[in-house]
């Protein structure tokens, strides 16, 4: 496996804190893996390491709650600075107590967990504020390419746009696999990680509002517009509940909702939101005969990009005009409109004509799967080829 370097520089410095480390993320992205590799830096100055995976049922039976945990520790560990590594611990009763305990014992703790519950208030006040959150990712662009030489395989960008960044689907060549692999994925999200843990009763009804969402990737859309539509399905559902449940996708790390930024009234527009997938994956595994969804899922890798790089996004709107970010890092802020091509003259103006409002105060960028340079004198025309290789825009 590759080592992610721009995560690992992100926590190195936190190795030897008292802080608890929290490594957060969707199911099978790779917090396991970084946890691996931490500890294996770790190895190199010191021996002085206890590694517990909760996903095993064996450990988890063996240390079913808080007190067995500390007890575990204390009988394997040295008196100096002990390194404890606790994956998937949210699986554990009373996981955080056993955490706020080992840090005040010379411990320095790492934790994994698949559920943002981990940074609830209700946890993070039992942590007393003394925690780093970490969150990782599905491979980008590069990574995936990475991985794929280790293995022997070249990835493409379209295969990028359509089946993600989950690091273990590459390891399977054919479609089938691939599939199978990603759909066990997904239910494990859905049922071990919202529905059961949730304990929704309406099944039916929230697997057919997800699958609604995870199609809607790269679109605006309210929780009135998925009232009427499940409304229309036969399974009709309040407001409130379609809120709720798609808190439950966030808090699986499943997907992510950008609010538009209203240049009118310079504030957030609470109701309508902008929806992504944590991984176009999830898009992609819903779509029959191969008519995979590659405009919008061609945004949505693009959102996940621009994250990895370190901006913080928008949605742009100034009441007839939408653009699809606005990415800001530092002292610097950048109008973005995304198309999976602009080579017909009609999605040319459109993408480029979005900027016309707008002054020359920030600079506005197009991204595109185009292998022609469309640039004009205003705005900067980036081919996603060149896109997925940047650090900064």
């Amino acid at each position: 496996m590759i080592k992610r370097e721009k995560y690992l520089a992100s926590i190195r410095e936190f190795y030897d804190d008292d802080l608890i480390k929290v490594i957060t993320g969707i199911r099978r992205c790779g917090k396991s893996v970084i946890l691996k590799q931490i500890s294996e830096e770790i190895r190199e100055r010191s021996d002085n390491i206890v590694f517990l995976d909760f996903e095993d049922a064996a450990v988890l039976n063996a240390i079913p709650d808080e007190m067995a945990l500390i007890n575990y520790v204390d009988n394997r560990r040295r008196e100096s600075l002990c390194y404890v590594f606790l994956d998937e611990v949210q699986r554990l009763d009373g996981w955080a107590g056993a955490c706020r305990t080992l840090r005040l014992r010379n411990c320095s703790v790492f934790i994994s967990g698949s559920n943002s519950k981990l940074l609830s208030r209700e946890f993070t006040r039992e942590l007393s504020g003394r925690y780093a959150p970490f969150r990782i990712r599905p491979f980008v662009y590069r990574e995936l390419a990475e991985y794929g030489k280790e293995l022997g395989k070249d990835v493409s960008l379209t295969d990028y746009i359509v089946w993600g960044g989950f690091p273990k689907r590459i390891e399977y060549s054919g479609e089938s696999g691939r599939r199978i692999y990603l759909n066990e994925l997904n239910e494990t999200i859905i049922l071990n990680d919202i529905i059961n843990r949730y304990k929704i009763r309406k099944t039916e009804v929230f697997k057919r509002l997800a699958n609604f969402v995870f199609l809607s990737n790269g679109r605006i859309f309210s929780a009135r517009s998925v009232e009427k539509y499940m409304r229309g399905t036969g399974l009709p559902c309040s407001i409130t509940t379609i809120v709720k449940y798609i808190g439950y996708l966030e808090e699986a790390y499943a997907i992510a909702t950008v609010k538009r930024y209203s240049a009118r009234t310079r504030r957030e527009l609470e109701y309508y939101l902008k929806v992504y997938d944590e991984d176009v994956a999830l898009n992609s595994i819903r779509v029959i005969n191969n008519r995979y969804d590659l405009i919008h899922n061609f945004e949505n890798v693009v959102y996940n990009e621009l994250l990895y790089m370190g901006y913080k996004l928008q949605v742009y709107h100034d009441g007839s005009q939408e653009i699809d970010f606005v990415a800001c890092k530092g002292n610097k802020q950048y109008y973005i409109q995304v198309a999976y091509s602009v080579a017909e003259e009609k999605a040319y103006e459109r993408e480029f004509g979005a900027f016309a409002r707008l002054d020359n105060s920030c600079q506005k960028i197009v991204i595109t799967n185009d292998d022609i340079d469309f640039s004009s004198s205003t705005v900067r025309h980036i081919q996603f080829r060149d896109f997925v290789l940047m650090d900064e825009l």
